[in-house]
């Protein structure tokens, strides 16, 4: 039976091997991954969850809450969502999100929103399964080389 719980510390390498596949193409430095992990455990804004199967970490999920101007109070965003691949397909993510949607709702957000890449098609499916409209486009810059981007070659991982 698959637990989710808050994530703790010691998840951490659980947590950033899931993040490599997720993310498999890459520059993770993993000083500064750990360290991001460890200073969301830490913030009121932030809430990470895992799917916990046998006593292995097989799922994550981050939601960030932020103040919106545009929600007129607090939005609530998924960051990352993330199974195993070896346990995909077995409702994992659904749980992980239904989560994220009860702890969003439980601090007051007045919305929940996601992003996902353009070449993530399950994914998108996934989500419109579940209710939730492709509003918009994410428009993104890079303001400092050198910290993780998902475009660059995965020879430069450090994970």
């Amino acid at each position: 039976m698959v637990e989710i719980r808050p994530c703790r510390e010691d998840d951490y390498r659980s947590i950033a091997r899931l993040l490599r596949q997720l993310w498999p193409s890459a520059s993770i430095d993993d000083d500064r991954l750990q360290s991001v992990y460890l200073r969301g455990l830490k913030s009121e804004a932030c809430h990470f969850s895992c799917a916990v199967e046998d006593g292995n970490v097989i799922g994550f999920c981050s939601v960030i809450l932020k103040n919106s101007l545009w929600q007129q109070g607090w939005l609530a965003h998924v960051d990352e969502l993330v199974v195993d691949e070896a346990a995909r397909g077995q409702g994992i993510g659904t749980q992980l999100l239904e989560a994220a949607i009860q702890i969003a709702a439980a601090r007051g957000a007045a919305r929940i929103e996601l992003d996902s890449g353009f070449h993530r098609t399950d994914a998108h499916n996934f989500y419109q399964q579940r209710g939730f409209e492709n509003r918009a486009f994410l428009f993104s810059k890079i303001l400092h080389r050198g910290i993780m981007s998902p475009g660059q070659p995965s020879s430069k991982r450090k994970l």
